[in-house]
């Protein structure tokens, strides 16, 4: 069974780096976007989020990640029931999901921006795939910061796998990831309806 990883960041720092010690270490890729054209561009391989979902990415890229063969490749748990499951849905595991969202803060602090600029920097299918891999923490590795990325590279090189111990220290890191993105968009709708 191979080892893959989805990476889908706005924050492209280390991104290059991470992908190709991934890539190393045995992972295969699927990325979206930007992400995509980074690591390839780098001489990366990595695969399409369409190449797996096998739909392409539409309504301006708004609906590319929300995908069955993501979140059950996200979701699914070490059982006999999820794994025959994703079997017979042609489903397969991912391991670590990389994803930080749109830049919904730096966005609204610019100067002149418009309630449709920043409501289109509302991220959906990223906070959607980061809290499906941190609840799933027993087999999944959710990085949402850049700073993690040696970390997570140590451990893989040092012992194969994320400890679990490191799982459930990076799936809190993104539950207050995600909570601290939605006050972010919450208030400035509130103060600006």
């Amino acid at each position: 069974m191979s080892k893959r990883a989805l990476v889908s960041v706005s924050d492209k720092s280390g991104i290059t780096e991470l992908g190709k010690a991934l890539t190393e270490l045995g992972y295969e890729i699927i990325s979206t976007g930007g992400t995509y054209k980074a690591l390839q561009a780098a001489g990366i391989p990595v695969r399409t989020v369409s190449s797996v979902t096998g739909f392409p990415e539409i309504m301006d890229g708004r609906v590319k990640t929300l995908h069955p063969k993501i979140h059950g490749g996200i979701l699914a748990r070490p059982t006999p029931e999820h794994q025959s499951e994703a079997a017979a849905a042609g489903i397969d595991m991912i391991d670590i999901v990389v994803v930080n969202l749109y830049p919904f803060r730096e966005t609204i602090a610019k100067p002149g921006i418009t309630r449709e600029e920043a409501v289109e920097q509302i991220d959906i299918g990223g906070p959607a795939m980061v809290r499906a891999a941190a609840k799933n923490h027993e087999r999944v590795a959710i990085v949402v910061k850049p700073e993690r990325y040696a970390q997570l590279l140590a451990e893989l090189r040092e012992k194969g796998e994320v400890s679990l111990v490191m799982r459930r220290q990076l799936a809190a890191e993104a539950f207050a990831h995600t909570a601290a993105y939605d006050t972010c968009i919450a208030a400035y709708l509130e103060e600006n309806k």
